[in-house]
C-alpha cells in the first residue's frame, strides 16, 4: 500500500492480539513463522512495526482464508482448522517473509507510543477504532436480522402447509355418526374454528414481523 492506513493496521494489531490470545499462543504462531517469540511479543505490545507481509504470511500460515485479517474479530471468529494448526504448532505452508518493514518498500507503520503523540492523533486513533467498532457491530446486527427473517420465512411456509379441509371432512363424519351428544359435537366445532382463526393470526403476525424487519435498513 502506497499510503498509510491507520485504521487497518488497527484491525490487523488487534486482530492479532485476538488470534495469539495469550503470550504463549502468540509464542506458537511465532515459532510456525520461524522467527523469533520476542519479536511476536513486540509486535503484539505495540512496541514494534510490521508490513503486510508478515500479515498475509500470519494468515497463510496458520490456515485462514485471504484477508481474514482485515476484518475486526473475535476468538469466536477462529476456524476450528486454524486453532487446531496453532495448538499443535503444525504451519499450513512455510514463511520465507520478513516481519520487518522492508527497505525500499512501502509498509503500513502503526502510530507512535502514546506518550509522544499529539492530541489531534490520539483523538485520530480513537475514532478509527470507534468506527472499526461500529462497523463490526452494523455487521452482526445484520447477520442476526437476516437469520431471523430466514426463521420467519421457514414458519409461513410450515404455516401455509397446515391445511384443514381434511380435518372438517372427518370432523363432520364424527358428528352425522350419532355417537356424540350436543355438547361434545359443539365443542369439537368450536375448536377446529379457533385452529383455523389462530392459523391465520399466526400469518398476520409473521407477515407483519417480516415486515418490519425488512424495513429496518430504511
Amino acid at each position: 500500500m502506497e499510503d498509510f492506513d491507520e485504521t487497518l493496521y488497527l484491525v490487523w494489531r488487534a486482530n492479532l492480539n485476538v488470534l495469539a490470545g495469550s503470550p504463549a499462543g502468540g509464542a506458537r504462531i511465532a515459532r510456525m513463522m520461524s522467527f523469533s517469540p520476542s519479536y511476536m511479543k513486540l509486535i503484539l505490545a505495540g512496541r514494534r512495526d510490521f508490513s503486510e507481509e508478515f500479515v498475509r504470511g500470519v494468515e497463510t500460515v496458520t490456515g485462514l482464508p485471504p484477508r481474514w485479517l482485515d476484518e475486526r474479530r473475535d476468538r469466536r471468529d477462529i476456524p476450528p482448522e486454524t486453532q487446531r494448526l496453532m495448538d499443535e504448532e503444525t504451519p499450513a505452508a512455510v514463511f520465507r517473509g520478513n516481519a520487518h518493514p522492508a527497505p525500499k518498500r512501502p509498509v503500513l507503520r502503526g502510530p507512535e507510543p502514546l506518550l509522544s503523540q499529539t492530541e489531534a492523533t490520539r483523538r485520530i486513533a480513537d475514532q478509527a477504532l470507534q468506527q472499526v467498532e461500529t462497523h463490526r457491530r452494523d455487521q452482526m446486527f445484520r447477520r442476526n436480522r437476516d437469520l431471523l427473517l430466514a426463521d420467519l420465512r421457514r414458519v409461513e411456509r410450515q404455516l401455509s402447509m397446515v391445511q384443514l379441509d381434511g380435518i372438517n371432512a372427518k370432523a363432520e363424519d364424527l358428528r352425522a355418526s350419532g355417537k356424540l351428544d350436543d355438547p361434545v359435537k359443539a365443542d369439537l366445532a368450536g375448536r377446529i374454528e379457533q385452529i383455523d382463526k389462530h392459523r391465520a393470526m399466526l400469518m398476520q403476525h409473521v407477515e407483519k414481523l417480516a415486515m418490519l424487519l425488512t424495513g429496518l435498513d430504511e
